[in-house]
């Protein structure tokens, strides 16, 4: 299993990265983690257009699923080929509806469920997707959100989306091979519940898991990242470091 970073910024795209996304690959089938602003173009020096197999989007805000408005555009509306079969998305309630509202001037009402196989999302669901056996929980966020955990041929890695503190988190983190955990926050400057993790409690969620690895990803522009990377440390004794744009990850 492969996991390469597409974006990792949080809130908007920094100078260095686009915003959420990560692409999963094994066996020849790419899973696609959220595709937030920016992500669409970045995807495209990892994999092709047209070959992405399925998404997940943890949550409807902007920063992790509004690309899909520029890919409905690449899928409807492609030129060589025709219209793309629909590929399966799997999303929390709604997901359709928001996207079309987002796009503002589809076709139709129903114009994204032509190229999107809306999946609606579920807590403590157990599913696959290709080759991968998915496990998804909904997690502390303003909104309907859900981390997911992937596994394929004994291997694993959770993506928290986003999240505060919860204990649904830590159970779904149990024992992964690798955490991608958000760390929008610095610990003692924001203390905002049920809306994201600072890095100290991204350390002390991986340890109360029993993670092998831990990458930060989802840290905001205005965050200085040295700081939760330190405060992660502080209270994860496995390995811990930053996600970046493009970087790559076997397990």
């Amino acid at each position: 299993m492969k996991l390469t970073v597409v974006g990792c910024s949080g809130s908007f795209p920094s100078a260095e990265s686009a915003c959420s996304s990560y692409l999963v690959e094994a066996d020849g089938f790419r899973l696609l983690l959220d595709m937030g602003n920016g992500a669409l173009g970045e995807l495209q020096r990892h994999c092709g257009l047209y070959d992405l197999d399925a998404v997940f989007l943890s949550h409807l805000h902007p920063d992790h699923c509004i690309d899909m408005c520029a890919y409905f555009v690449a899928r409807y509306y492609r030129h060589e080929g025709g219209r793309c079969d629909a590929i399966p998305v799997f999303a929390p309630e709604g997901a359709q509806e928001r996207l079309t509202t987002a796009y503002g001037d589809s076709p139709s009402a129903s114009a994204m469920g032509e190229v999107f196989d809306f999946q609606t999302l579920k807590p403590g669901a157990s599913f696959e997707i290709g080759p991968f056996s998915v496990r998804t929980e909904r997690v502390a966020h303003p909104v309907e959100a859900y981390a997911i955990r992937v596994e394929h041929e004994g291997r694993s890695l959770v993506y928290s989306g986003d999240t505060g503190v919860c204990e649904q988190l830590d159970e779904l983190a149990a024992g992964t091979d690798l955490y991608l955990c958000e760390a929008s926050f610095i610990h003692g400057k924001e203390d905002i519940p049920d809306l994201h993790l600072n890095g100290r409690e991204a350390g002390q969620s991986a340890t109360r898991a029993g993670a092998g690895r831990l990458v930060l990803t989802h840290i905001p522009p205005w965050t200085d990242a040295q700081i939760n990377l330190r405060d992660a440390r502080e209270a994860f004794d496995g390995p811990v470091e930053l996600a970046r744009s493009g970087a790559v990850y076997e397990l």
